[in-house]
């Protein structure tokens, strides 16, 4: 049992502390906020510590045995093979996994994915959406992920088309991403219709897409099709995913996602991550607080001003307010608040919001929504920053509380928290970002992923071939 797994813990995402008899055979979950958190006291190392590179401070404080994307203890085989989807077979060594599909795999997917070792490198098309480049110059969360993934990945051994708009990408669908238009419905289309024309022509063994409207042509692809659910997985868009029943396999971000529709089709749960050695670390903060995400009334910046200003303390706010909505939200509840101690620095790049997220005193979070996943917490732990946040969504599984920052459950809490965010040992929140939010502990959960769903799909073609043998 390998307790760095960053797959899907033996729990039932409703109940998220309790086994599920179901899944005996899956490791417990190495985010969990329940299990103690064992980090070390970098004071007292023998010798200095690079805190700039995740892989030294792997290495010294022990926190994992290697850097799992380290490609000189990676012995892989590089590049990746052809069109495999549910015919292929490969050699090599395999692990058990979770099969969701009513319950336990049978003994016939466990043996698919053994055959479908892990030394065997994959090729995988990934498909980005459409409205930002892959990385984005700004904003773009998904993008951001994307494309950190996509090089992990590749450093793991395995081939990767990336399919997208604009630059960074191996095959496009717009010459300069139709950024100004997102949200609306008819790039969308455009870019999963080409981007379905991409795949006609690709051979490859797993297709990882990221898109809205691209899932829909699951149904006719050689490959199976993994999907990671990036936003509500209720309401509509619930209705979508349950409407696409088993032609894609959906991944959850976080545990707190995965309870609000645990009978959707899910086949894992990876949270997000960055490339921690991009984060600038800093042991000696500023006094302001951050702010930093998209003017809306879900982020809550209006009361991160409001909770900075009972701190005594100054407050900037960076983000996008591009959106006829984000504008809005932002002239009724922010503007009105802009002044001495509250500044609004705009869209930062990503220079910037790094510089910015490692002077902070501390991030301020105060989220209004269930929130799957938020980039902004685990980019400014990369940087040793705590983050002082509500207790909605993901925070607590991401949050360590009195360790990486604080979650408190109402805003009239938020102040103190600031003020005890001085306390912290910056050193531990960074080393915790290491351990569970580098681009390498991703990576290894979506090979994880992309390999059972390669098993999966075997299996339900040998059972589909079975009668015609007879």
């Amino acid at each position: 049992m390998d307790p760095m797994d960053p797959l899907d813990p033996a729990r039932s995402p409703n109940q998220p502390n309790q086994p599920n008899p179901l899944d005996p055979i899956d490791p417990p979950d190495p985010t969990d906020p329940t299990e103690p958190i064992d980090l070390p006291d970098l004071t007292e190392l023998a010798e200095p510590i690079n805190l700039t590179e995740p892989a030294d401070l792997m290495r010294q404080t022990g926190l994992t045995g290697r850097n799992p994307i380290d490609p000189a203890n990676t012995h892989r085989e590089q590049g990746g093979g052809g069109r495999g989807g549910a015919g292929r077979e490969r050699d090599g060594r395999g692990r058990a996994g979770r099969e969701r599909d009513g319950g336990e795999r049978d003994g016939d997917e466990r043996a698919n994915e053994e055959r479908d070792g892990e030394g065997v490198g994959l090729h995988i098309a990934m498909v980005a959406p459409p409205w930002y480049d892959i990385p984005p110059k700004g904003y773009g969360g998904i993008e951001s992920m994307t494309a950190d993934l996509a090089r992990g990945l590749t450093l793991r051994g395995h081939r990767v088309t990336l399919i997208g708009a604009g630059g960074g990408v191996d095959l496009r669908t717009y010459e300069e991403p139709p950024s100004e238009r997102i949200g609306e419905a008819v790039p969308e289309m455009v870019h999963a219709a080409r981007a379905e024309r991409y795949l006609d022509e690709i051979e490859a063994d797993v297709i990882h897409d990221h898109s809205l409207a691209g899932p829909l042509g699951a149904r006719g692809r050689g490959a199976p099709t993994i999907v990671t659910c990036h936003g509500e997985v209720t309401g509509e868009f619930g209705r979508f995913y349950r409407s696409l029943a088993t032609t894609v396999s959906l991944v959850a971000i976080s545990w707190a996602q995965r309870a609000l529709a645990s009978d959707l089709n899910w086949i894992g749960r990876v949270h997000n991550a960055v490339d921690v050695s991009t984060f600038p670390y800093r042991d000696r903060k500023d006094d302001w607080v951050l702010w930093l995400g998209r003017f809306n009334p879900d982020k809550g910046a209006h009361l991160a001003i409001e909770a900075a200003r009972a701190a005594g303390r100054r407050i900037l706010l960076a983000g996008k307010r591009t959106e006829r909505a984000e504008q809005a939200y932002f002239d009724t509840h922010v503007a009105p608040l802009l002044g001495p101690g509250v500044e609004y620095l705009g869209e930062v790049g990503a220079k910037l919001k790094r510089e910015l997220l490692s002077k902070a005193h501390c991030l301020v979070f105060p989220l209004q929504w269930e929130e799957p996943f938020g980039m902004i917490m685990i980019e400014a732990m990369a940087c040793g920053t705590p983050v002082v946040a509500l207790r909605r969504g993901s925070v607590p599984e991401i949050v360590v509380d009195g360790v990486t920052g604080f979650v408190r459950d109402s805003v009239q809490e938020l102040p103190a928290a600031i003020e005890e965010s001085a306390g912290l040992d910056f050193a531990a929140v960074r080393a915790h970002a290491v351990r569970r939010f580098d681009v390498a502990m991703m990576a290894r959960g979506y090979e994880r992923v992309y390999r059972r769903a390669i098993a999966r799909a075997q299996t339900r073609e040998r059972r589909r071939l079975l009668p015609l043998a007879r």
